[in-house]
């Protein structure tokens, strides 16, 4: 399994911003300090083209946006100032989410340590999210007809508005979100399958709603590839979201997509997404989990405390 990653993922908004930028350097170090990622299945992305972009957002938006023109309201709704940097960032992390899914397709599971950015939409940006990266792979998976038939499962806190409305009309892509109805987007866009969920959910009914919904994705759509939005902000406590699932529950979250995919073949790639939580180390561990989980999956392992938080000092690198 390989795990994309770049420097470039990690920009500095300043002390007072409420978005988490950090945590993508911090989950690729504790990776590695733990053993879980060796230095060998890390992949550097390059920056995604402009002919990909302008297969998903719109000539104008990506012209805008790369050349800092962007207005003071689309900067507000996008939740970042412009600057060179965060065009860098969005470039990179794109290429990133292509990069993942092609190893993906050749080795089964590959993640990328950003990407998830479900909320951009094809003429603007929004709710921290600059291009639909999701979207841009598969526009170019597509291109090269390796992407017959691909599902989204998306299980961050928010709905996948950008999802829904870039790819909820092509007949080849299944867009999923499980989400809190009553958070932001208050306005959300009806993706090929949608299922909000109360406030305060937690493990039990969660875990209970997940395997309906997977079961109903592979035997309504049988995808051939997954893209596996794994925010962590379901999280219990998490600043903005409104549900209360465990570390636990994430992990088995987690597992339950993952082995799905495995046990039909059906390659997987994964993305960050959002999460929020007021202490950033445990926004860290929850994102780094999923990758844990992955990872003891492939090896055959049961999900143990010493497979999944990388405690046990005797844990070996892997590749």
């Amino acid at each position: 399994m390989r795990v994309v990653f770049s420097p470039y993922y990690s920009i500095d908004l300043g002390p007072h911003h409420p978005f988490p930028m950090a945590k993508y350097s911090r989950v690729h170090r504790r990776l590695r300090e733990d053993g879980t990622v060796a230095a060998a299945a890390v992949l550097a992305p390059a920056p995604v083209s402009e002919e990909a972009l302008r297969r998903v957002h719109t000539a104008d938006y990506v012209s805008r946006f790369l050349g800092g023109d962007l207005t003071g309201r689309e900067e507000r709704r996008l939740g970042f100032r412009w600057s060179p940097e965060l065009v860098r960032r969005a470039l990179y992390a794109t290429g990133g989410t292509l990069l993942a899914a092609r190893n993906a397709l050749r080795d089964g599971i590959a993640a990328n340590l950003a990407g998830g950015s479900h909320h951009a939409f094809a003429g603007h940006g929004e709710g921290y999210c600059a291009f639909h990266d999701m979207g841009v792979a598969i526009r170019a998976l597509q291109e090269e007809d390796r992407a017959r038939r691909v599902a989204i499962v998306d299980l961050d806190v928010h709905q996948g508005n950008g999802s829904a409305a870039i790819l909820g009309e092509d007949p080849r892509v299944f867009t999923f979100s499980m989400h809190c109805e009553s958070n932001y987007p208050l306005q959300k866009v009806p993706g090929s399958r949608d299922l909000g969920l109360p406030d305060g959910v937690g493990d039990a009914e969660y875990l209970a709603l997940l395997e309906r919904e997977l079961d109903l994705i592979w035997s309504r759509f049988r995808p051939e590839l997954v893209f596996y939005q794994a925010g962590v902000d379901p999280l219990a406590g998490d600043r903005l979201g409104r549900l209360c699932l465990t570390r636990e529950g994430l992990r088995r979250r987690d597992a339950a997509v993952l082995h799905r995919c495995l046990a039909t073949e059906t390659p997987a790639v994964i993305v960050m997404g959002g999460g929020y939580s007021a202490s950033l180390e445990e926004t860290v561990e929850a994102h780094a989990d999923t990758v844990r989980v992955a990872y003891a999956l492939l090896a055959g392992d049961s999900l143990t405390q010493r497979d999944t938080d990388g405690t046990d000092g005797t844990q070996k690198e892997k590749s």
